[in-house]
């Protein structure tokens, strides 16, 4: 095969595609504008992406498969919902007989879906006033596994509660709390939010407590 680095000329590639499918937040300031997607994950890392965004090292094909199924002409859909003064931004993968559909991908077939899924899902139905919606997760083996929901009010005023308080937090310039979360250790961000994993220096007990080699 030579000696070109084949993995990195992939590995370019695939930034490439998950940069031009990735929706960017078209003036990070605007503290009245916000994505649905920012509030049903940690709020923190959304921040950091609004003001201090890194490359994700960890970059996988759930992002460029969600990507590329928001750039299909068939059903993908963006809507907007009012709170207040407060813009609030939702994208439906597709929307098929007044069903919202929204996929994911995963290593396993889940039995019950993420909670961020179900935030985002009950979102869209509020944001395209429609009242059922299917989270779709695919997994690497072939396999699809439907969620269905119904639009539930209580749902949506805690997705409102996260949106006025992320708000608040761009106006303000403060970095949400830490939501620790099975998503943090693959986190580019994580070493902001945890120390340093600290190598240290080898030692033993002997020389510790100051027990004297034979």
């Amino acid at each position: 095969m030579g000696d070109k680095d084949y993995n990195q000329t992939v590995k370019d590639a695939l930034d490439a595609l998950i940069e031009q499918t990735e929706k960017q937040i078209a003036d990070p300031q605007n503290s009245k504008q916000i994505s649905l997607g920012e509030i049903c994950r940690c709020m923190r890392r959304s921040y950091y992406d609004r003001f201090e965004r890194m490359e994700n090292p960890q970059k996988s094909f759930a992002q460029l498969f969600s990507g590329l199924i928001r750039k299909l002409p068939y059903g993908s859909k963006e809507g907007e919902f009012s709170i207040d003064e407060i813009k609030l931004n939702g994208q439906a993968d597709m929307i098929v007989d007044d069903v919202v559909i929204i996929f994911r991908s995963s290593d396993v077939a889940p039995e019950t879906p993420a909670a961020g899924d179900v935030l985002y899902l009950n979102g869209c139905l509020w944001i395209f006033n429609k009242t059922e919606g299917v989270i779709v997760y695919l997994t690497g083996d072939g396999k699809h596994v439907p969620f269905s929901i119904i639009r539930e009010k209580r749902v949506f005023e805690e997705a409102i509660r996260r949106v006025r308080v992320y708000s608040n937090l761009i106006s303000d310039k403060k970095i949400p709390i830490l939501e620790p979360s099975s998503e943090c250790s693959e986190c580019q961000y994580y070493e902001k939010c945890y120390m340093k994993k600290n190598e240290g220096k080898q030692f033993s007990l002997t020389e510790m407590f100051g027990v004297k080699k034979k």
